[in-house]
């Protein structure tokens, strides 16, 4: 590459952000490019397709139930033979044999007999009811009815729980437990759904140990990799994370060109002597974003390598947790068919104590939840990623906010789903 090329890359090291975008121009641009990409389907066996995304309707094929079926234990019989029946009034009716769940009584039921019948089991021809088991007893081979019923009685109906033809589930749905039981009574061994979007991680920085190594010196364990990778699995995506990427053009470079359908690069996002992540991404594709007027997070960027979504998020933990919430995990989401919002519970609540925040940008503010009062733990300090478990949840304050006075209803957003 020539030296006027070199010479015409951005490059914002060591010079700061002559401009910030909003949160929602972020968001913004974000919906922008998802909306211009078509995400791929895959079928899934049906053991695998709870909270997946259906892309297709699924119509029935079949009735369920398919046939006539017993909704209590008791006798398949006539109607019209225990009419009057009542415990001083036993009428006797004369047991020819039993109906099981998969194992059909293959006779006619005629006036006077009775069909011993389980729960779930076929109805034998002939027969158009069931008196339940407490309302006989049993007298040698026969049994005596002790009350009446009415025509149709405890008998399940073809269809009654799906009809053949029935719109079952329509596309767009996240298949829940029951759906897949309901998939299954219909035949459906696999469905169509969103495919899960490609994630790959990338953790940059010289100082960073593996996640899960013994602090040493002046070298940290990485808390971004594995934060990142339960958030992505949370949030529908299949990770790739290949492990810390050395601070070097290179290394970054390279990291960036596996294939992927969102790349998230932590650390190396923002001005400093070796932030590369925001040069190479220009260089490779496009910077849309770099810098945003929001506290933590300001530095995060985000910009596209062909149709691949890359999102620089900065290295302290809880800015690095604040922009994944904010767009990345935005994005993730709507790749794979889910909503585009936060996946955390709201509540209401007063706060105990003023939070003060300043016009122009948007205030993540940490926030603890005490006797039905929210207090604040801290807007700063976005390498203290402790304070995010100290934390039930958060409080965004808007960009035209100063803060909030005691007693203010504030809108908490909890961490525990």
């Amino acid at each position: 590459m020539n030296e006027q090329n070199e010479r015409s890359r951005p490059d914002v090291r060591m010079r700061g952000f002559a401009t910030r975008h909003t949160v929602e121009q972020a968001t913004e641009w974000i919906e922008q490019q998802v909306a211009s990409l078509h995400p791929a389907s895959e079928r899934v066996e049906l053991r695998r397709a709870a909270g997946r995304v259906l892309t297709a309707d699924v119509v029935s094929s079949v009735a369920v139930p398919g046939f006539y079926r017993s909704m209590m234990d008791g006798y398949a019989i006539h109607a019209a033979d225990a009419q009057g029946a009542n415990s001083w009034n036993p009428i006797r009716l004369t047991i020819i044999g039993v109906s099981l769940p998969g194992r059909a009584f293959l006779g006619e039921v005629r006036s006077g007999e009775a069909v011993r019948i389980m729960t779930g089991a076929p109805m034998p021809a002939g027969a158009d009811c069931v008196l339940p088991v407490e309302m006989t007893q049993l007298d040698g081979g026969d049994v005596e009815a002790l009350g009446d019923v009415a025509l149709g009685k405890h008998v399940g109906r073809p269809g009654e729980d799906i009809s053949e033809g029935q719109l079952v589930l329509r596309a767009g749905r996240r298949l829940r437990p029951q759906d897949a039981g309901v998939l299954s009574s219909i035949g459906q061994s696999s469905v169509e759904v969103r495919a899960r979007p490609r994630v790959r991680i990338l953790v940059t920085g010289n100082e960073l140990l593996p996640e899960g190594t013994r602090p040493t010196g002046h070298q940290i364990a990485d808390s971004n990799g594995p934060m990142l990778r339960a958030l992505v699995e949370r949030d529908g995506g299949t990770v790739d994370f290949p492990g810390i990427v050395s601070d070097t053009m290179e290394s970054i470079r390279d990291a960036l060109l596996a294939p992927a359908d969102v790349v998230l690069v932590s650390g190396g996002s923002s001005v400093g002597q070796e932030d590369f992540a925001p040069r190479v991404l220009a260089e490779l594709g496009n910077l849309a974003i770099h810098g945003i007027a929001m506290r933590p997070s300001s530095p995060a960027g985000m910009g596209k390598i062909g149709n691949c979504l890359v999102f620089l998020l900065p290295g302290n933990p809880v800015s690095c947790l604040c922009a994944y919430d904010f767009f990345a995990g935005r994005a993730i989401r709507q790749l794979g068919g889910l909503a585009a919002g936060w996946p955390y519970r709201k509540e209401c609540l007063p706060l105990a104590t003023r939070l003060v925040s300043v016009v122009g940008r948007v205030d993540y503010a940490r926030v603890q939840c005490d006797t039905g009062r929210v207090i604040p733990l801290a807007i700063s300090g976005a390498s203290v990623l402790s304070s995010t478990t100290r934390a039930d949840g958060f409080v965004i304050l808007p960009a035209d906010s100063e803060g909030m006075a005691a007693g203010s209803l504030v809108e908490v957003w909890k961490y525990d789903e």
